[in-house]
């Protein structure tokens, strides 16, 4: 099974902690009313422009200009960033 599918698979699994949503809001800038960061980041995920990909222990999700990293272990949003322009 490919790392996609198993991410997807597991999205009931998926969590992060009081600073990682602080964290995550702060990275994206995202609103202030956006109040279920995990929502949103499983509906990025769900995305149909997605990419998900998996190196070591992390699943790292690029979709919108944004990377969203997930541990494939705990399914713990670990963080959430901006794509930087090269």
């Amino acid at each position: 099974m490919n790392a996609d599918n198993e991410l997807l698979k597991n999205l009931e699994k998926l969590h992060t902690t009081e600073l990682g949503v602080e964290r995550i809001k702060r990275n994206l800038f995202l609103d202030i009313d956006t109040k279920d960061v995990v929502n949103w980041c499983k509906s990025k995920i769900k995305s149909v422009n997605a990419t998900i990909t998996r190196s070591g222990k992390n699943w790292y999700v690029k979709v919108d200009n944004c990377i969203i990293t997930v541990n494939a272990y705990s399914y713990t949003i670990i963080t959430a960033h901006k794509e930087k322009i090269k």
